[in-house]
């Protein structure tokens, strides 16, 4: 089944993104220094994380060529000398990162989807796309990045993205895989949301999402404003199908739209 919301077949979201964007070659020759055009080969797979509406996965977003054409792109800008670990930009993009915006389009729009079992489905239409067709069709789709590199033990701490931000957040994961955890903000006593919190303690239950090099982790609506996410690399915190994951340096890219300003 394809993610195309309101636009129906793949035929139909390739002649709407053909008049949105210009053709488009599946020549590498042709291809963007950045990341090459069609990098998932038409073979995307997306998965609804089960609990959390709002969350989906695509694990094979970027092969292993496309992966290091991305690194090698990001190294470029310079950003990552001595200290610096973070590299922000509003408004215009670099050009690699207008590409990979439009790769998540395209990814959303073509990429097979999979609701599976458990997952908070409430309009099957709406929510059968890793993001809504207001969200999708937006221009630009992307306007705020950020270029994150962690060394092995570093991670993020638990938050929800800035208000000023839109729905719709996009993270690319390279380098090293790791396990990102996902908590709910603030339990309001539903009977919803009884379902993730632990027996007697109250605590929420921190449901994980194995991040593979070239994974790209979509979050909107719930998953957007209701559930913070977090990645903890100490020791023994990052497991996954019983094993401890060996860590390396991690680099990911964060994508989000920012609000219009009120006035």
């Amino acid at each position: 089944m394809a993610g195309g919301g309101d636009y129906g077949g793949d035929s139909n979201c390739r002649a709407a993104l053909r008049e949105a964007f210009g053709e488009s070659s599946d020549s590498d020759s042709d291809a963007p220094s950045g990341v090459s055009s069609g990098a998932g080969g038409g073979g995307w797979r997306w998965e609804a994380v089960a609990g959390i509406r709002g969350l989906w996965l695509c694990a094979a977003f970027l092969s292993a060529d496309e992966q290091a054409r991305l690194l090698a792109a990001i190294q470029r800008e310079g950003w990552f000398i001595d200290a610096n670990n973070q590299a922000m930009r509003f408004g215009d993009l670099p050009s690699w990162a207008v590409e990979l915006s439009t790769l998540i389009r395209e990814a959303i729009c073509l990429g097979d989807v999979n609701v599976g079992v458990g997952s908070e489905m409430t309009n099957e239409d709406e929510d059968a796309c890793p993001l809504p067709s207001d969200l999708l069709w937006r221009e630009p789709l992307f306007d705020q990045m950020i270029a994150n590199r962690y060394n092995p033990g570093e991670g993020i701490c638990a938050h929800v993205d800035l208000m000023r931000f839109d729905d719709g957040i996009a993270i690319v994961s390279l380098e090293s895989a790791c396990v990102m955890h996902f908590s709910q903000a603030e339990p309001t006593g539903t009977a919803s949301d009884n379902l993730h919190l632990k027996k007697g303690d109250g605590e929420p239950t921190k449901i994980p999402v194995y991040l593979n090099p070239g994974s790209l982790v979509v979050m909107s609506g719930d998953a957007r404003y209701l559930w913070k996410h977090e990645i903890n690399r100490k020791p023994g915190v990052q497991q996954w199908d019983g094993r401890e994951l060996e860590q390396h340096t991690r680099t990911s890219v964060t994508l989000r739209k920012l609000l219009a300003s009120p006035n």
